[in-house]
């Protein structure tokens, strides 16, 4: 049904707006009136949120309304600290006020944990926080509470298991808290839709719904969901749109390492990385990442190199681990956990046609330490020289740095921030660093940026590289 139009007529001097003609406005200015026609605005219409900063206290729309851009504040966000600081850390700097952050990953993971830790602290400090529940009981998550979270902040603490977003949006009008937690989203449901919960159209409309709660109270929400079988987000990908930050737990459950990496972030950077480790008492930060990683590495061991990347704002180093072994029937298997197939593939056709390393009868294996998946090509020198390595039996300096991006024709192309990789890596005790000679160059130009005891080895190429060992 179409919405009546009401006509209203504008001076254009100062703006009055008078339900009927006038010659003359109050402002002095005459025929100065332009007839307009104005919708009125559903305040009842659950699409729709407000434009304005965070809408009033009761959860209503205001009147639609465009601003100009210079009139918008910006570059100041009122961010609340979660208490956390690996946490903190992802998000940029805390959690946005009327922000919907999305987490995600495996059952049993941590998620659960992860989050009732940072309530816990947050109702400590801010006040009220509403944690909602359509998977488990109050008791689950009392007993979760009790063993991983203080005593300080649990009296602010509300649980409400409901799966019906009607029913939530009620309570956060009437308790007002600081912050909501959704879990998971795939439970939730709205009686406007007649599907199931965890549907395509489900996930969606209650997706919408917590936006229009979180930008006109200016409540920062944190959404879980579920994963599929593939590591990726469960229901439709508009959902990951929505939100303003997407945060991706991950780990291996034979360790106790967890990372949490930020897929998507509207308020930092999306390349962020946060390490925690799983002990009786909860989740637990680890501070200094690098040195969990290569803390279990023995000197001289034939087929390990060390390379590092730069994940956000820090540099990791880590450790690549690589196995060559006679195939004895039939086609040589390649197998990695952390580096890309295809990249591997890539890396043996080069060490090949350029290096004259043929391992087309050679199973190789290649694993990094930790359960760390990089995106970052640096690795690539390291990776191959840990399988040189692993083929002719001899072992890398176990204080040497590698690091390169190995182009198709066998040379070695620039790596970012190279200059705080090597004063992490001076750090950490290491006294050589293997890098592409461009890098190398640069850096000696700017001896400061060069720790004491670090010596540079500038390669160019893969051959270079090989010789060099």
């Amino acid at each position: 049904m179409a919405k009546k139009a009401k006509t209203v007529f504008v001076c254009q001097e100062c703006g009055y707006e008078s339900p009927k003609w006038m010659g003359q406005c109050i402002c002095g200015a005459w025929n100065s009136f332009v007839e307009e026609k104005i919708i009125d605005t559903n305040e009842d219409d659950k699409r729709s949120r407000s434009m304005g900063t965070y809408g009033n206290a009761a959860g209503g729309l205001k009147k639609a309304k465009a601003m100009p851009l210079k009139e918008v504040s910006s570059g100041v966000y009122t961010r609340i600290d979660t208490g956390i600081g690996e946490l903190n850390r992802v998000l940029g700097g805390g959690l946005v006020k009327g922000s919907l952050t999305l987490i995600s990953g495996e059952p049993g993971i941590g998620k659960s944990t992860l989050i009732i830790q940072a309530a816990s602290n947050i109702a400590a400090k801010y006040g009220k926080v509403l944690y909602v529940s359509g998977e488990e009981s109050e008791e689950q998550i009392k007993m979760r509470a009790d063993r991983v979270c203080s005593t300080a902040g649990l009296e602010n603490l509300f649980i409400l298991s409901e799966t019906n977003m009607e029913n939530v949006e009620e309570v956060c009008k009437t308790l007002q808290p600081a912050f909501v937690i959704i879990d998971s989203i795939q439970t939730m449901y709205t009686a406007d839709i007649d599907s199931a919960p965890g549907s395509v159209s489900q996930v969606r409309a209650c997706g919408n719904m917590l936006m229009r709660v979180g930008k006109v109270t200016g409540v920062p929400i944190f959404i879980v969901a579920h994963v599929t079988k593939s590591g990726e987000l469960a229901g439709p990908k508009i959902v990951e749109h929505l939100v303003d930050c997407v945060l991706n737990f991950t780990g291996e459950r034979s360790r106790e390492l967890r990372i949490l990496r930020s897929v998507k972030n509207r308020f930092g950077t999306t390349s962020e990385i946060g390490a925690f480790e799983m002990v009786e008492e909860g989740l637990k930060e680890v501070e200094n990442l690098s040195e969990s990683f290569l803390e279990d590495m023995d000197a001289g061991t034939e087929g390990a190199a060390v390379s590092a990347i730069y994940e956000g704002t820090r540099p990791l180093l880590l450790e690549i681990q690589a196995l060559a072994a006679p195939a004895n029937i039939g086609f040589a298997r390649r197998s990695c956990i952390g580096v890309d197939l295809s990249r591997l593939n890539m890396i043996l056709a080069v060490l090949d046609r350029k290096a004259g390393v043929s391992l087309i009868n050679h199973d190789v294996y290649v694993n990094i330490v930790g359960g760390l998946r990089p995106e970052d090509t640096s690795i690539d020198l390291a990776v191959a020289l840990a399988i040189y390595s692993a083929y002719k039996r001899i072992a890398i300096d176990s204080k040497t740095l590698i690091l390169g991006e190995i182009g198709l024709t066998g040379e070695l192309r620039n790596v970012k921030s190279a200059d705080k990789i090597i004063k992490e890596a001076a750090r950490m005790g290491f006294n050589r660093v293997l890098m592409p000679a461009r890098n190398a160059s640069r850096l000696t130009e700017k001896k400061d940026d060069i720790p004491a005891g670090i010596r540079i080895i500038g390669v160019r190429n893969l051959s270079d590289a090989i010789q060099s060992l």
